[in-house]
């Protein structure tokens, strides 16, 4: 018979490493699945300088890396798989199918985070910490006084661009169309700074680099009459939205907003189904920080041990 474990956590981000933290503590032996990227989107951060307790900042791979020693420190497992699917049986416990073995659950924490949406052009991927993101707040900072630009129209780009000109001599605000689709208040907002300067009706085609392979400035395409120039600028934010990483629960009834973010009870980590917990971006489309990623980890951990208690009463 296979074991079944108390809880386990899926993702290896802020909220899956601190919801290990907190349930190891609590001697709970969590099992830690390490998802299609280990360590989430910080792995792709060179530096992180807003996360509580680093003064200097911290490299995102090594706050990572930390956050597993120190979940693993409490007795921590890990394993380096995928989980492709939730089954609720009919005594509570959960199945969870995945890329190796089947396994057994009394709760799960689902942090499997949600994904930036990308343009999909050559060398994009290698480009993500040198002069490409989609993250202002995280990544502002480090481009004082040198142009950017913004891609997209709606709400977070213009909250982007808008966020942007604390820091840089000018924002490119680069979008498909004529006119922005984000709210009308938030539309104004940005176009009323002076250093917001919208490229209408263009795409990005290729990013340009310097010889450090960092992004130097961007080629955009006139959707209307099909001419190109070049844009130079230090960073890329690219605005146009994320992809929870949902689609393996699918099958499972855990409720999921039109988006396909987890919808949680108020206040609370706690899914519509009794025993699955969640934590971080797969939750949250509004702040998207690590730092909140986790709070709402521990928060999560709070929840299934006391889920677990219960159970045991």
């Amino acid at each position: 018979m296979p074991k079944t474990e108390n809880v386990i956590i899926i993702g290896t981000g802020c909220a899956g490493w601190t919801a290990a933290i907190y349930t190891a503590r609590a001697n709970l032996e969590p099992l830690v699945i390490s998802g299609e990227q280990p360590g989430g989107q910080l792995t792709t951060t060179t530096e992180v300088e807003n996360y509580p307790g680093f003064p200097g900042g911290i490299d995102g791979p090594e706050l990572m890396v930390n956050m597993q020693k120190q979940a693993e420190r409490f007795g921590t497992r890990v394993e380096y798989s995928m989980v492709t699917g939730i089954e609720k049986q009919e005594d509570g416990t959960f199945v969870l199918k995945n890329t190796g073995e089947d396994l057994h659950a009394k709760t799960v924490i689902i942090a499997t985070g949600a994904s930036p949406r990308h343009l999909g052009l050559p060398n994009e991927k290698e480009l993500i910490g040198r002069g490409l993101t989609s993250c202002a707040t995280c990544d502002g900072a480090f481009y004082p006084d040198v142009p950017v630009a913004v891609i997209g129209g709606g709400d977070s780009a213009c909250e982007e661009a808008t966020f942007l000109t604390r820091f840089a001599s000018k924002v490119y605000l680069i979008h498909r169309r004529d006119e922005l689709r984000a709210s009308k208040i938030m539309a104004d907002r940005a176009l009323g700074q002076e250093k917001i300067e919208p490229v209408w009706d263009s795409q990005v085609t290729e990013y340009l680099t310097d010889d450090e392979g960092k992004v130097r400035g961007v080629t955009i395409e006139n959707r209307k009459t099909g001419d190109k120039s070049e844009l130079d600028l230090k960073c890329v934010f690219v605005a146009i939205g994320h992809i929870p990483n949902t689609q393996f629960l699918e099958d499972t009834g855990v409720k999921l907003d039109e988006n396909g973010y987890i919808i949680q009870k108020p206040g609370t980590g706690k899914t519509d189904i009794a025993g699955i917990f969640a934590a971080g971006d797969v939750a949250d489309h509004v702040y998207r920080q690590a730092i909140t990623a986790a709070g709402n980890g521990c928060q999560a951990a709070l929840d299934a041990e006391r889920f677990l208690a219960d159970l045991d009463e």
